[in-house]
């Protein structure tokens, strides 16, 4: 009789599990049989259908990061968020908006090439004007890219140098790091420095941004940029024919900071009375810094200062030290209104003219080769930036001693054996400053006085009343006005007592009579608003004096 034979019937979802199954049949007292054909079949069916899943997983997925990338928000968990994705329109609208992007990004760095090539400029501006007509988000989606954020520097005075100072220091660190580093502070100026940095799939591989922007373009370049930290440096009179009055420029600056994406941080000069009232109106509290060394202290406010009365009761301020313009310490007499106390301050401040100046900050001595009481407003700045950031006190001290300026800040130049020196001054108050330290403590005699009323310069030339030229007054021993309103400034220098040379709207006339009057081994200076500067620096460049503003 044959051995009786017991079979073991096997349900279908167990293959699919792939679990072992044990032999179809067995004989008593002998080994099992090996699987069976059509059993195999299935198992290798049922791997090549998880593969099919596994593959169509992984490219849901990869379409969830385009979307993701580009913006879109997605709900749900896991595969599900996926299906709900891929079942709507944004795939397409996603892919439409790298597509955009891409072209936007080879638009904007073919622009900005030819704009070098052909010597009509540094490609600073136009390739954003132009990325942006095809792309208008090219900006924000840019921006997403970034590692850590971005980084937002307003202001009236002062922003190229301190959006230079905290650009060095993340890159020491080593970070990677993308800036409006000519000056173009305008949202096509930002945009145009963001479109240089990325690659040729429209990707901008940096850790950081680090933008200054111009007052009026703050909301804008917020709502775009959605920054981490926005600084806001000072509020001074300036080309009043573009902005009007200051009120005007604090509404817009308020509004932007009143929008900050949440965990955001705000950093305010607390010595600026115009700065404070904005911060002190605002939800949350802002990173405040402020100078503290009276021994550098005006007592009195010049005469052309613009916040002298209190915002709340309108009774005149009492200012018990003045730093630079209406920058200081201040106080209502009726106790509506006080400087906010700074969270960091700068003490013990050392100036050396041009060449230098040391100050302390949290205990930290910080040394670098950058002059002027205004410079200590954009180190102390750039420090609380950066120290907001994550970076070490001791590691910014170590790092700023070796910061070269940016193009027409303190920028130095050698020529026929004489040291010029290029120094931005674009209105009352910054205009004061600089004639200040030039004849103060840097000793200087010989000048150009550049002034223009191009559009980037202001049209309204009024200004220059405000400016306190008598400082020259019997120690200038040089003085030559220059610049497409050089007549204008002849007049007030007339006017201020000051003995000056025949006015040069030539750029390179006034640099031969500066020449001619300055000995070798002399330093002269060069004061001038906005494009006077870039007409002097062409004429620099010309002669082979300088390198362009662009790739310095």
């Amino acid at each position: 009789m044959a051995p009786r034979v017991v079979r073991h019937r096997v349900a279908r979802h167990r293959a699919l599990d792939r679990r072992r199954v044990p032999c179809v049949g067995r004989r008593e007292g002998r080994s099992p049989k090996p699987p069976e054909t059509r059993r195999g079949a299935r198992r290798a069916k049922t791997q090549r259908v998880r593969a099919k899943s596994r593959d169509r997983l992984a490219n849901d997925w990869q379409r969830l990061r385009v979307l993701q990338t580009n913006g879109y928000r997605t709900r749900g968990e896991g595969s599900n968020r996926t299906t709900r994705l891929l079942d709507s329109g944004e795939p397409r609208r996603a892919a439409l908006g790298v597509i955009r992007k891409t072209a936007a990004v080879w638009a904007g760095k073919a622009t900005g090439t030819l704009s070098r090539v052909t010597r009509r400029g540094g490609g600073t501006t136009l390739p954003g004007d132009v990325a942006r007509a095809i792309d208008p988000k090219i900006l924000t989606r840019l921006a997403q890219d970034l590692t850590y954020g971005s980084i937002v520097i307003t202001g009236t005075n002062g922003k190229t140098t301190t959006a230079r100072l905290v650009s060095y220091l993340l890159e020491g660190a080593g970070h990677r790091v993308v800036s409006n580093r000519a000056g173009a502070n305008l949202i096509f100026g930002a945009t145009a420095a963001a479109l240089d940095r990325a690659g040729a799939d429209g990707r901008l591989r940096a850790d950081w941004g680090v933008f200054e922007i111009d007052e009026a373009s703050l909301p804008r370049a917020v709502d775009e940029i959605q920054p981490r930290a926005t600084l806001v440096l000072n509020l001074f009179r300036d080309q009043l024919d573009r902005y009007g009055e200051l009120e005007s420029i604090a509404k817009k600056i308020e509004q932007a900071l009143s929008t900050l994406p949440e965990g955001a941080r705000a950093v305010l000069n607390a010595d600026d009375p115009r700065v404070a009232e904005i911060g002190l109106g605002l939800p949350y509290r802002p990173l405040w810094y402020g100078l503290d060394d009276v021994s550098i202290a005006a007592k009195t406010l010049p005469h052309a200062a613009d916040a002298r009365t209190c915002p709340r009761c309108g009774a005149s301020l009492i200012f018990d030290a003045v730093y630079v313009g209406h920058d200081g310490v201040y106080r209502c007499p009726n106790g509506d209104f006080a400087r906010p106390e700074p969270d960091l301050r700068a003490t013990d401040i050392k100036l050396n003219g041009f060449e230098s100046l040391a100050l302390t900050i949290a205990g930290t001595r910080i040394e670098l080769p950058l002059g002027g009481l205004y410079n200590c407003y954009n180190v102390l700045a750039a420090y609380a930036v950066a120290y907001s950031v994550g970076l070490e006190p001791q590691y910014i001290a170590d790092r700023l001693k070796t910061f070269k300026p940016a193009f027409g800040r303190q920028e130095r130049v050698e020529f026929r054996g004489r040291h010029l020196v290029l120094v931005l001054s674009k209105n009352p108050a910054g205009f004061n400053e600089t004639v200040r330290t030039a004849v103060d403590l840097a000793k200087g005699t010989n000048y150009i006085l550049g002034l223009n009323d191009r559009k980037a310069d202001g049209t309204d030339v009024s200004w220059i009343w405000d400016v306190d030229f008598e400082q020259l007054k019997d120690r200038a021993r040089v003085v030559i006005p220059a610049g497409v309103r050089a007549h204008d400034l002849a007049v007030r220098l007339k006017y201020a007592g000051v003995k000056a040379e025949a006015p040069e709207t030539d750029p390179g006339k006034a640099l031969d009579v500066l020449i001619k009057n300055t000995d070798e081994g002399d330093t002269a200076y060069v004061l001038c608003t906005y494009t006077a500067m870039l007409d002097i620096r062409a004429e620099l460049v010309r002669r082979g004096w300088a390198q362009p503003y662009w790739e310095t």
